[in-house]
């Protein structure tokens, strides 16, 4: 029988991003276990939407995963996701994880950042507590990977401190300021860290190939304590 999992992004306006999710999604075929396929999904914004993929889905298996091409817990994770999978198992979001920091570890070394810096992580934000949780864990795996300067956390929205303050904090104490984008792909959040006024900016992370494995990661773990007959994973 055939296994699916449902990579379901957030969704975007922005044609730049919506390319890199695609090659995200072609990251994931590439690399799919046998007789597993992969369905493209979105909670917000645009379609093929997350309900009408599961329904879909469901017309053909029961071995259906959702994870999220989302870096933090927030409210799409926990209530949005959870909704429309109606019993499915829904992998966590897939950040905080040791690849991430090393992706955006790579991101800073092109842009040049240096141990003097101050590495401002610039996340999108979110309303609920476990995502500002979610990302302070990134700043200790970031600090983790080597990087060398005061790494701080910021928000574009809804969460503080704000991206423009935290980059205005660290030049007031004489620092440059480098905003490490911790976004998944080009889009408003991008733009808003763009325009935080950071000495230096990284790329989002994009399809970077370990994407794939963090998800492939997230997909096993959610299936296997389906099969097991497990309670839904809780992150501490």
């Amino acid at each position: 029988m055939t296994a699916v999992l449902i990579a379901c992004a957030h969704g975007t306006r922005f044609e730049e991003g919506r390319e890199v999710v695609r090659a995200i999604l072609g990251l994931l075929r590439d690399t799919a276990p046998a007789g597993v396929e992969v369905h493209e999904a979105y909670v917000d914004v645009h379609g093929p939407f997350v309900t009408d993929v599961v329904a879909a889905a469901r017309e053909v298996t029961d071995d259906i995963v959702i994870v999220p091409l989302l870096l933090s817990t927030g409210y799409h994770t926990e209530v949005d996701l959870v909704e429309a999978a109606a019993g499915l198992p829904v992998a966590p979001a897939l950040g905080p994880h040791p690849l991430l920091a090393e992706i955006l570890a790579d991101r800073l070394r092109v842009v040049g950042a240096q141990p003097t810096d101050t590495v401002v992580l610039a996340a999108a934000g979110s309303t609920r507590a476990g995502a500002v949780v979610d990302v302070e864990r990134m700043v200790e795996l970031l600090a983790e990977t080597g990087v060398a300067g005061p790494v701080v956390p910021a928000y574009a929205a809804a969460s503080e401190p704000r991206i423009t303050d935290a980059v205005n904090a660290a030049r007031s104490t004489g620092s440059r300021a480098v905003a490490a984008s911790y976004v998944l792909a080009p889009g408003h959040f991008s733009r808003v860290i763009d325009g935080s006024g950071a000495d230096l900016t990284t790329a989002p992370i994009g399809a970077d190939a370990r994407i794939a494995e963090i998800v492939w990661e997230r997909w096993r773990d959610a299936r296997s304590r389906r099969l097991r007959g497990a309670a839904p994973h809780r992150r501490a």
